[in-house]
């Protein structure tokens, strides 16, 4: 049997650096933790950027999308409301030009009508059928025009007769042989008239005259002289 030495007991054995295995793990497995978390928190800030800049450029790609449809209804909406003006303009042209062709069939027997009222003829019961004819023409818009003494225009009269008058200073319609009608600014039928000019001369002559006139003879300017 081996001799224990008293007073002495056996103890761990120490590294040679003086910190215990123990001690050591601890701080080791610390070391590892933060060295660990660093790489963590840098990966999830590096994340949540490229998360941001996905949902910026989404933005944008969301914006650029908004614009583009926003000027497609833009422009579908003035296209529509050019098609609805030019619908309106051709239903009233097309409406006019119904109008104005039925009308022009009844010209004929509104002059006819004329002619009986001129010559005391328009009595009885043509009388109320004829004013109701032409009662109902004035309400879808028919106008008759031309006067006796009206200057001359080639666009609403057509002379048929033509012959020269001293009392008028310009193209003058001295007779309607025919009158005009008319729907709002548009003409169908151009009056028919005579018209007369000025006397060829007849103006010169007129104003030689007035010069004759005005101007003192020789005798009323040697009167006084005589005297």
């Amino acid at each position: 049997m081996s001799e224990e030495t008293p007073g002495f007991d056996e103890k761990p054995e120490v590294p040679a650096d003086g910190t215990p295995d123990d001690a050591a793990e601890p701080k080791a497995a610390a070391s590892s933790e933060e060295e660990a978390a660093a790489p963590a928190g840098d990966s999830a800030a590096a994340q949540n950027a490229g998360q941001e800049t996905a949902l910026l450029a989404q933005l944008d790609q969301a914006r650029t999308a908004l614009g583009e449809r926003t000027a497609d209804l833009q422009r579908l909406q003035a296209e529509y409301q050019n098609y609805r003006r030019r619908v309106e303009r051709d239903r009233i042209a097309v409406k006019e030009i119904a109008v104005a062709s039925l009308l022009t069939e009844l010209l004929p027997t509104l002059d006819d009508i004329g002619r009986a009222r001129e010559h005391g003829e328009l009595v009885g019961g043509f009388k109320s059928v004829a004013e109701s004819l032409e009662t109902a023409a004035a309400k879808m818009g028919l106008q008759q025009f031309g006067k006796e003494g009206e200057p001359f225009d080639p666009t609403i009269h057509e002379a048929l007769m033509h012959s020269y008058a001293p009392d008028v200073t310009e193209t003058t319609c001295v007779a309607i042989l025919q009158p005009g009608y008319r729907i709002g600014e548009r003409t169908i039928r151009p009056a028919r008239v005579a018209v007369a000019e000025p006397q060829p001369g007849a103006a010169p002559a007129a104003k030689s005259e007035s010069a004759d006139g005005d101007a003192p003879s020789d005798k009323d300017t040697d009167a006084p002289e005589k005297g």
